[in-house]
């Protein structure tokens, strides 16, 4: 598996879009060159249409954004079809309203070039990435298949690397850092 200090692969991969536009059908290519610049979230899913994954697609999709606001891009993934991912926010209350695009990786090959892919299941583990502008991975975390995750502290450690200080344990944006 890829860990802190990799560089992200390469990807280009179809999505569905976030907001309204992505109940409408028109799927969207996003790459690794997509949104140059800026910090990248990229969190993996088992697989669409089961039970932990959309409390954890809902609430990294509340805290967009949040996200937004620290220059960062959230981009949601697992092994299904574009066409799995649009069907499931036309027919799931909570996902209509998503603000994030869901992407497609049906040929399984970020999941595999990161090294998150189940060898027993075949999908996705809950892996998480945060990536520089760079391109450089600078947190990764993965859940066994049936744990989700804590967006929160996600974004608490994207605000601690974004500082470039030294963050203690439980460390919160505004608190003070430690000094050597």
């Amino acid at each position: 598996m890829l860990t802190v200090g990799d560089k992200f692969p390469e990807f280009d991969l179809t999505s569905v879009p976030g907001g309204p536009d992505g109940l409408k059908g028109d799927f969207v290519q996003i790459s690794d060159k997509t949104d140059a610049g800026k910090w990248k979230l990229v969190f993996f899913w088992p697989k669409d249409f089961t039970f932990v994954c959309p409390t954890e697609i809902v609430a990294f999709g509340k805290l967009a954004g949040e996200f937004k606001d620290r220059d960062t891009v959230v981009y949601g993934v697992s092994i299904d079809s574009e066409f799995v991912h649009l069907n499931w926010r036309l027919h799931h209350e909570d996902l209509k309203s998503l603000q994030i695009p869901m992407l497609a990786d049906i040929k399984r090959e970020l999941s595999t070039a990161l090294g998150v892919l189940s060898p027993t299941a075949g999908v996705a583990n809950r892996a998480t990435f945060l990536v520089d502008p760079e391109g450089i991975i600078r947190h990764v975390s993965v859940n066994d298949l049936s744990v989700g995750r804590n967006p929160q502290e996600v974004l608490r450690i994207l605000d601690a690397l974004q500082s470039d200080e030294l963050c203690p344990c439980n460390w919160k944006q505004g608190e003070a850092f430690l000094t050597p």
